[in-house]
Formats: structure tokens, sequence, C-alpha cells
């Protein structure tokens, strides 16, 4: 995926295409980690790159729940990438839940379709009945957008590694003057002149 999101045509696609891209960029904090650098907590938070995405995912989730209905449910996750969790289990997870939101939102006609406000949820409003699921997926984009910024501080924190130099990696951009492809920290190339 690159940079920037696609021209769209239309807000469905729009509002799926921002959030695809807001995930993307949340992994690509992951990109190259080993599972106990995807659990390390390098700042002072107790935030995790690999837990965040754990986070996401089941927010995301539930927040589809509510939209079908079934409930908004609590996080079980937390932010904590487990011992016996790994970084692929956790983003195999947030694939399949992007699908599923793909699904499901495909499967709805109107995006202004009333999306019930939880009542057991005490930072939800109390004097709103219903969001629309367009105000669901634009939550969505807000929240995982947030998280992102998290997980590039966190990554950031752990080998130094920022976005477009992850993206530039992950994607096989060719180096330039201005942008050089992430590398592992010790890693040498043979080539002349390049230089981490």
């Amino acid at each position: 995926m690159p940079g920037l999101v696609d021209p769209v045509a239309d807000e469905r696609e729009g509002l799926l295409g921002y959030l695809a891209q807001q995930r993307y960029v949340l992994c690509l904090a992951a990109y190259g980690l080993t599972d106990e650098q995807a659990r390390a907590t390098p700042t002072v938070s107790h935030l995790s790159v690999g837990g965040i995405i754990k986070h996401v995912a089941a927010t995301e989730r539930g927040w589809m729940n509510t939209v079908l209905g079934s409930g908004h449910g609590d996080d079980p996750a937390g932010f904590a990438l487990l011992e016996g969790e790994t970084l692929a289990d956790v983003i195999g997870e947030y694939e399949r839940v992007a699908t599923d939101t793909e699904d499901i939102v495909a499967a709805i006609d109107d995006l202004g379709r009333p999306v019930p406000v939880p009542r057991d949820v005490p930072w939800f409003p109390d004097d709103i009945e219903a969001w629309s699921v367009r105000w669901v997926l634009l939550h969505l984009i807000e929240e995982t957008a947030r998280h992102a910024g998290h997980a590039d501080i966190v990554r950031e924190a752990l080998d130094g590694a920022t976005a477009f130099p992850l993206m530039a990696a992950a994607e096989g951009w060719p180096a330039t003057p201005w942008l050089r492809p992430w590398q592992p920290p010790g890693y040498r190339s043979n080539s002349v002149g390049s230089s981490r």
C-alpha cells in the first residue's frame, strides 16, 4: 500500500480506504520486530507495539459487534502482548478483523443506519440514542490513527526507526538522497557508498 490513500469514488470507499491506511501504518510500526521487541515497553508508559495492535484489533471488533447489535463487549485484550502470543498472531487477528469489518460494511445499504449507543459503557453519552454506521467508521479511523501515533513513538524508542523509512523498507522503495529505507541495526550492505 502506498503512503497515501488512492483516489476514492464514494463515501463508503473513502471511509474504508482511510481506515485501511491507518491499519497499515499502525502495523508498519511492527515491521522487522521480533516478538520480544514487539512486547517491549521502552517508554514511561506500559505500551508496546504488539500490545497496541492487539488492543486496536479488539476495539475494532467491539465496534463492529455494536454495529451488528451483538453488544460492544469489554476489551479483554488490554494493551499487552502476553507471553505465548506472537506478533504474527496479533497481526493475523487484525487482518481477520479488517476483513470482517469490510464484509459487514459492504452488507449495509445505508451508512446513516442507526447504531444504538450501548448503555453499559460509562464514557458513552447518555443523551444520545444512536450513532450512525458512518460515525462508527469515522471513530475507528480516529481511534486507529491515535494508536498508530502511539506505536510510532514506542517503535522509535526501541530502535530509532520512523514511519517513512519503515514504509520504504516494507515496500522496497529505492534509497534517495532524502530517504533511506530502514535496515536492522548492524546491517551492512556490500554496495559502495551505502550507509545505514
